[in-house]
């Protein structure tokens, strides 16, 4: 099994900045793909940003060009760098982590982003 322990949300000012990081453990070999999903409240979860062991990202349009994911593949850890934060990036933010088959599919507890004034 892998456990996922995330942490960096919280309450920050429209265009502020926040870091996300979720840290993997136990049988992390089998991960291929970890991403970062989110939902707001009325609507459906969506994909913010994943990345691959290789590196290669993928985003959610409405980020591009303001968040950034990257992963240390040394410490089991991906990260999402969020900046020019919106009122509407407001949501939960989960974890999620997977192996190249989608055998292995696991999310975190999520962590609360609130952008407000």
């Amino acid at each position: 099994q892998v456990q996922l322990v995330e942490s960096g949300g919280g309450l920050v000012q429209p265009g502020g900045s926040l870091r996300l990081s979720c840290a993997a453990s136990g049988r992390i070999s089998s991960i291929y793909t970890m991403a970062w999903y989110r939902q707001a409240p009325g609507l459906q979860r969506e994909l913010v940003a994943s990345i691959t062991n290789g590196g290669r990202t993928n985003y959610a349009d409405s980020v591009k060009g303001r968040f950034i994911i990257s992963r240390d593949n040394a410490k089991n850890t991906v990260y999402l760098q969020m900046s020019s934060l919106k009122p509407e990036d407001t949501a939960v933010y989960c974890c999620n982590v997977r192996s190249l088959s989608g055998f292995l599919n696991v999310w975190g507890q999520g962590t609360q982003v609130t952008v407000s004034s």
